[in-house]
């Protein structure tokens, strides 16, 4: 069963600064970092959509699977150690049948960072 991890490619860097001086987003490098970071990740699926509509909660993910919940996750940087943050943790949710992973497991940089917990769709 594959789950998708959605990184919103729009997500500023800051309210000052909508891309760097490369011209990207704070989204298209987290986007980069997430696809390089989960790369191995078996049943993950690294996707990207353009606006989450959670722009108060830069930058932005959404995890979701068959038959689990969904989860959107905001307030990371663009940096190597929050792509990993979100990467171990999808590895979890896509390890687990029910989409449930238990808080004790939550890596240190996930945690403070969701924004809602949507039943799933089917």
């Amino acid at each position: 069963m594959t789950a998708r991890l959605i990184v919103c490619t729009t997500c500023r860097h800051s309210d000052e600064e909508p891309v760097d001086a490369e011209g990207r987003t704070g989204g298209q490098r987290l986007l980069g970092l997430i696809e390089a970071a989960g790369a191995d990740v078996d049943g993950l699926r690294v996707e990207e959509q353009a606006c989450l509509w959670a722009c108060a909660s830069r930058c932005s993910v959404y995890l979701s699977g068959q038959n689990k919940p969904g989860y959107l996750a905001g307030r990371f940087a663009p940096t190597p150690e929050d792509a990993q943050a979100v990467v171990d943790f999808a590895r979890l949710y896509a390890a687990s049948p029910e989409g449930a992973v238990a808080y004790r497991d939550w890596p240190e940089g996930i945690k403070g960072h969701f924004i809602a917990r949507l039943p799933n769709g089917d």
